[in-house]
C-alpha cells in the first residue's frame, strides 16, 4: 500500500504528458525567449483537449481583465433579481476615473442604464464604467463569486481594504494564464451564471474595440470573444477562437516588463501578436489569410 501514492503520482505524471501539445510548447517556448520580462501562456484546445502551459499557474496581473469577473458578479445578480440589466442609473461626477474615458464626460446626474454602463466597461474598457458597476456589485460579492465557481486564485484586489497588501503588488485585479482562460471557457460552454447570462457576456465579449493586438492576427470573419489588459509593467490579452476546425482559448499574461513603451512595437504587444498568429497558423494550417498590406495606419486604436 506505501506505492500507491506514488503510483498515484506517476499515473498523474503521465495522464498530464498526453495531453500537453509538446510540439506546441516548444514552438511557444522559441517564441518567448530573450523576452525581457516574465510570460505566463495556458492555451486550450477545445476540440481535442491539448494543452499548452507556459508558466500557466505563476500570478500575473489582471489590469482590464479583471473586468470579465465583474461582468460575470453583475451578471449573478442580475439572475438574482437584485438588479435589473436594464436599469436606469444616475452618473454623479464623483464617479469619475481620471483618463479619457467616454462616460468620464458625462455630466453630473446623466442617466445610462447598466445594460450600456456594462457594455463600455468591455468594448471599450472604460474605467469609470468599471470602477462603478464594482462598485454597484461589490468587490466581496464578486471574490465570493470567483470563489464558489472553484477560482482559486483570480480575485480583484482594488477598493478592497482586505486585498491591500496583494493590490500593492498586482494592482487592480490578480489571476493566472489558465483561470483567465477557464473563465472564458466557461463563458463559451454557458457556464457563468446560467447559459443566458453567458450569451449576453459573450455578445459583449465580442465586440472588442481594442482589436489591434492578439485579434489583429485573427481573420476578421472569425468569431472570437476577448478582454485585454494593459499596464506600463504588464500587458495581457484572453482570447477564444471559433476557429473553423476548432475553438481554442489562449491567454497571454506578462509582468516586470522592460519595455514600457505606449507604442504599436511594444516588446509585449508584439509578443502577443506572434503568439496570436503562431496560435492561428497552427491550429488552422490551411489558412492562407494574412493582415492586408497597410493595415497598420488602421490599428491604431487610442
Amino acid at each position: 500500500m506505501k506505492y500507491i501514492p506514488s503510483i498515484l503520482l506517476l499515473c498523474t505524471t503521465l495522464a498530464t504528458f498526453a495531453q500537453t501539445d509538446q510540439k506546441l510548447t516548444s514552438q511557444l517556448k522559441s517564441a518567448t525567449k530573450g523576452f525581457n520580462g516574465q510570460v505566463g501562456i495556458y492555451v486550450h484546445n477545445l476540440k481535442t483537449g491539448k494543452t499548452v502551459g507556459i508558466n500557466a499557474d505563476t500570478l500575473f496581473p489582471t489590469a482590464s481583465m479583471i473586468k470579465v469577473s465583474i461582468l460575470s458578479g453583475l451578471m449573478d445578480k442580475i439572475e438574482k433579481g437584485e438588479m435589473l440589466y436594464n436599469q436606469k442609473l444616475v452618473y454623479r461626477d464623483s464617479l469619475l476615473y481620471a483618463g479619457t474615458d467616454i462616460l468620464g464626460s458625462f455630466k453630473d446626474k446623466d442617466t445610462i442604464q447598466v445594460s450600456k454602463v456594462a457594455l463600455l466597461m468591455i468594448t471599450m474598457s472604460d474605467n469609470t464604467a468599471s470602477t462603478w458597476l464594482q462598485k454597484l456589485v461589490g468587490g466581496d460579492y464578486i471574490n465570493n463569486w470567483l470563489d464558489q465557481n472553484g477560482f482559486k486564485v483570480m480575485r480583484v484586489n482594488s477598493r478592497i481594504p482586505a486585498r491591500k497588501a496583494i493590490w500593492e503588488v498586482y494592482g487592480w485585479g490578480v489571476t493566472t494564464p489558465r483561470e483567465m482562460c477557464r473563465l472564458f471557457t466557461l463563458i463559451h460552454d454557458g457556464k457563468v451564471v446560467s447559459p443566458a447570462a453567458s450569451e449576453r457576456m459573450s455578445r459583449m465579449l465580442n465586440r472588442i474595440f481594442w482589436d489591434n493586438t492578439a485579434l489583429s492576427q485573427i481573420p476578421p470573419y472569425v468569431q472570437t470573444i476577448s478582454k485585454q489588459g494593459t499596464v506600463d509593467a504588464s500587458r495581457s490579452e484572453t482570447v477564444l477562437v471559433n476557429a473553423p476546425h476548432g475553438d481554442y482559448v489562449f491567454s497571454v499574461i506578462t509582468k516586470n516588463n522592460k519595455d514600457q513603451r505606449w507604442a504599436p512595437d511594444n516588446e509585449a504587444s508584439t509578443l502577443i501578436k506572434k503568439v496570436s498568429a503562431l496560435l492561428w497558423h497552427y491550429f488552422e494550417p490551411g489558412s492562407k489569410w494574412k493582415p492586408a498590406a497597410g493595415i497598420g495606419q488602421f490599428m491604431l486604436n487610442e
